[in-house]
């Protein structure tokens, strides 16, 4: 069953699937990065407000399940989050392999959640071995 939040004046259950990737694709989220931009994305977040239901970084795309409230614009949510995240990464690592502040490329991805919520969220969790089962027949 729906768990419907609310405001003043509005219930709502807005669910989103949203993937976004680092700069011109290159694998820059892996070892530490990789849980940091976790941990940064949590953080910000639960500051805006936006349920993180189910998110997996891979060394090259982000996938992210998030319930934003109707106040917030699906744009203005991705764009906080991604511009807001590239500054915290610059200042937690201390090499600068990365130029500027950019580390995410123009544009993400988005779909609505329905009701197939269970089957996006487990696709976001299984995302690093269906890869990996692609990458194998690829090969073959």
């Amino acid at each position: 069953m729906h768990e419907w939040e609310s405001l003043a004046h509005v219930r709502w259950d807005c669910k989103y699937h949203v993937v976004f990737v680092p700069k011109y694709r290159k694998k820059a989220l892996y070892g530490s990065r990789r849980k940091l931009v976790g941990e940064i994305l949590q953080t910000l977040c639960r500051q805006k407000g936006v349920d993180l239901m189910e998110g997996h970084a891979m060394p090259d795309h982000v996938h992210l399940c998030l319930r934003i409230p109707p106040k917030y614009s699906v744009a203005y949510t991705v764009g906080f989050l991604k511009g807001k995240s590239a500054v915290c990464l610059h200042r937690a690592i201390v090499e600068r392999r990365m130029t500027g502040l950019h580390l995410w490329a123009t544009g993400y991805c988005v779909s609505t959640v329905g009701l197939d919520e269970a089957t996006i969220r487990q696709y976001i969790r299984e995302q690093e071995t269906f890869e990996a089962q692609q990458t194998s027949l690829d090969l073959e």
